[in-house]
């Protein structure tokens, strides 16, 4: 089991006039500090960099088990790959209980916020540079690094993760949308021999000049096959399971409307729900949104392709 150590490291400061003020050290500082100390307690800490969508997030722990788990679900590049991480995160296993529901409480203090669920718990900087995540098993490190993801690429305005699958059609990505049970892992599996880019939740990559699809590790059942794809966004659709098929395009603000509440996100600041609906808006304003009533079967293409 790895164990990972929490520690407010602080540095005292003399100033002009003898009074001792604290300063926290820079970051790089407090990552090597810590890992010192962990290192000095008799644990052996493993690397792994990570790829996600663009960014790079680079994983550390004490233990075997946690590396497997990254391995099994996650792009990971050789250790002859060198970068500056965009995100560092200390990892250990053995957290809390197995799943309970996904009620997630949040706590914002000073420079840190914490996400915490009876099989998780995150504390990550304000930045979003570095993170310590905790896990009771495999099911929680991706719900984890799913709050943590989105949290992250919302904070750098760079897109969001949408409750959804994404399917390829001649180099164009089609995100499939709708309530629990409305047959967003169906349409996927139905999709095939098509290419994935996601079965539950689908990395967007949102500007005023594209939108994009990146390849995503949170997978539910579909494994990924190609880490490196990336496509650009050609549709939406809002699932609903029919005896007939049908697809009719909704306006806008109807658009808008329906696809809020798709949006995986933990909310902690007043200021986040108007970031998440801009980076919507530049979405629907884009990209047309379909009401899609489907078969079980794949006849459904017919009307996207």
């Amino acid at each position: 089991m790895g164990t990972i150590i929490n520690m407010n490291l602080m540095i005292q400061k003399k100033t002009g006039n003898d009074h001792t003020v604290t300063e926290e050290r820079s970051k790089v500082v407090l990552m090597t500090s810590l890992l010192e100390f962990i290192c000095l307690r008799g644990f052996k800490m493993e690397k792994l960099m990570l790829k996600i969508g663009e960014h790079f997030m680079q994983a550390i722990c004490a233990s075997s088990d946690a590396i497997h788990m990254l391995k099994k679900n996650f792009q990971y590049l050789d250790d002859s790959f060198e970068c500056q991480p965009d995100l560092s995160i200390l990892l250990e296993d053995g957290y809390g209980t197995p799943f309970v529901d996904y009620e997630v409480m949040i706590i914002k203090e000073c420079n840190r916020i914490s996400f915490q669920r009876a099989d998780y718990s995150i504390q990550v900087d304000a930045d979003y540079t570095q993170a310590t995540v905790a896990v009771h098993d495999e099911l929680a490190l991706k719900h984890a690094l799913m709050n943590l993801y989105s949290s992250f690429i919302v904070h750098r305005n760079w897109g969001l993760l949408i409750h959804s699958s994404c399917v390829i059609e001649e180099g164009r990505a089609h995100v499939f949308m709708g309530h629990s049970g409305a047959g967003k892992s169906t349409a996927a599996k139905l999709s095939y021999p098509r290419k994935l880019l996601s079965d539950e939740a689908t990395i967007l990559k949102i500007s005023e000049e594209s939108i994009t699809v990146f390849n995503s590790p949170f997978r539910s059942e579909l494994q990924s096959t190609d880490h490196q794809e990336n496509c650009p966004l050609a549709s939406m659709q809002l699932l609903e399971q029919s005896r007939s098929n049908k697809r009719l395009m909704l306006k806008k603000s109807e658009a808008l409307l329906q696809i809020t509440d798709k949006v995986f996100f933990w909310s902690y600041r007043a200021e986040e729900p108007a970031k998440i609906f801009r980076l919507l808006k530049l979405v629907v304003n884009e990209i047309p949104v379909y009401e899609l009533h489907f078969q079980k079967n794949n006849i459904f293409w017919e009307l996207i392709s």
